[in-house]
C-alpha cells in the first residue's frame, strides 16, 4: 500500500485522518462551516474522516446529510470513522458525514439555504454557479473519478413516511454490481432507480461508478435504531467490498430482500389537504384508493387511486400539501423479484 494524496492531505498506510473537505466558492458569500456561521466568501466546508488502508483495495465514498433533514446516516458515518481501524482496512476511505453544512445549521429539511439547491439533482452542476451547483462540479471533477464505488445515505423528508429501502441504479455498466452491494446489505427492499442527475446515479450514469442510495428514517428525528442500522449496512457493504470484515453478529449474508425494478411515483396536481387511505410498506391494488384531498371545509377535492398492484414504499403523510408535491411510490408487484 502506498501513501494517498488527496485534497491537499497525504496519508501514511494504516492511517486515519479527521480533516475539512473545503470547496471553493470563489468568493461567493455562504455560511457552508463546521459551525453554525453567517455569510462569508470563504470555502464551503464539511467535516471529513479519509482512511488510507494498510493493504490495497477499492477507494470508497460514503456521504450523509446531502438533504440535510435527514439525520441517520450521519452519526453512522461519523462512527464509522471513529471505530474502523485503518490497519485493517483493504483500500481507502472518504467519509463525508454532512455534506450540506449550511443547510444543516439552518435546520432546512433538504435544500443548501443559499441558493435553493437540490444536492441529489441537476448534476453536473456548474463550477461558476451557485453554491449547490458549485458543489456538485466539485464532486464530479475532484471526487467521483477517484472512486470504486459509494454509498449515499438519505432518509424521508419532514412529512415523509417511509419503509427503509435502497434505490440502485438502471446503468447499464454498473448495475449488476450496485444491485449485488445492495443484496449485501440488511435492507429488505431494493428499487431500481432511472434517475440520472443525482449524486450516485449522476456518478453510476455517466461516470461507470456503481453505488447506491440508502434510504431509512426521517422526520428531522434521528432515533437510535435508525443509526445502528445504517452502520451495520455500511459494515455489511464494506464486508462484502472486501475491504473490511463485518460482524458476526450482523448476519452477513444471511439477509432477505424484494427487489422491485419498476416502480410508480405519484405527484399532487392539485393543493389541499391530505388524508392517506394506505399505509408504509404494505400492499396495494390496482384501483385501491390511496387517499383524498380535501379543502378547509371537508369538501373533496380529488381521490388518488394505485394504477397497478404493488407495494407503499413512501408517502407523504403530512396534512398540507401543494399541487406539484410528492404524494407517493410503490414498486410494482409485476416487476418484483427476490
Amino acid at each position: 500500500m502506498e501513501n494517498w494524496t488527496i485534497f491537499g492531505e497525504t496519508l501514511k498506510p494504516g492511517e486515519m485522518r479527521r480533516t475539512t473537505l473545503r470547496i471553493p466558492m470563489g468568493g461567493l458569500p455562504n455560511h457552508g462551516a463546521l459551525r453554525p456561521a453567517e455569510d462569508r466568501a470563504g470555502d464551503y466546508e464539511m467535516p471529513m474522516f479519509l482512511l488510507n488502508g494498510g493493504k490495497e483495495g477499492k477507494t470508497v465514498l460514503i456521504s450523509a446529510s446531502i438533504h440535510s433533514g435527514e439525520y441517520a446516516g450521519v452519526p453512522a458515518v461519523i462512527r464509522a470513522g471513529r471505530e474502523l481501524d485503518p490497519e485493517k482496512l483493504c483500500g481507502r476511505l472518504i467519509l463525508l458525514p454532512c455534506v450540506n453544512t449550511s443547510g444543516f445549521w439552518d435546520l432546512s429539511h433538504a435544500l443548501v439555504p443559499e441558493n435553493g439547491s437540490n444536492l441529489n439533482r441537476t448534476y453536473p452542476g456548474d463550477a461558476g454557479g451557485g453554491v449547490g451547483e458549485r458543489i456538485k462540479a466539485f464532486f464530479v471533477r475532484e471526487i467521483f473519478p477517484r472512486l470504486d464505488f459509494m454509498l449515499d445515505l438519505h432518509g424521508g423528508s419532514v412529512a415523509e413516511k417511509m419503509t427503509p429501502l435502497i434505490f440502485y441504479p438502471k446503468a447499464e455498466k454498473v448495475t449488476k454490481v450496485s444491485l449485488a452491494a445492495a443484496r449485501a446489505t440488511g435492507v429488505e427492499v431494493l428499487v431500481a432507480s432511472d434517475a440520472d442527475n443525482g449524486q450516485y446515479s449522476y456518478a453510476a450514469n455517466f461516470l461507470d461508478v456503481p453505488g447506491m442510495l440508502l434510504e431509512r428514517g426521517g422526520g428531522f428525528y434521528c432515533d437510535r435504531e435508525w443509526q445502528e442500522a445504517d452502520y451495520r449496512d455500511i459494515r455489511l457493504l464494506l464486508d462484502h467490498l472486501g475491504m473490511y470484515p463485518a460482524e458476526p453478529s450482523m448476519g452477513a449474508g444471511t439477509w432477505k430482500h424484494r427487489v422491485f425494478r419498476e416502480a410508480v411515483y405519484v405527484d399532487f396536481d392539485a393543493s389541499g389537504l391530505w388524508y392517506p387511505a394506505v399505509e408504509v410498506d404494505a400492499p396495494v391494488k390496482k384501483g385501491q384508493l390511496l387517499g383524498t384531498l380535501r379543502d378547509f371545509y371537508g369538501e373533496t377535492v380529488k381521490e388518488y387511486y394505485a394504477e397497478a398492484d404493488g407495494h407503499i414504499l413512501y408517502q407523504t403523510e403530512g396534512l398540507a400539501v401543494r399541487e406539484g408535491d410528492f404524494l407517493a411510490a410503490y414498486g410494482l408487484t409485476a416487476s418484483e423479484t427476490d
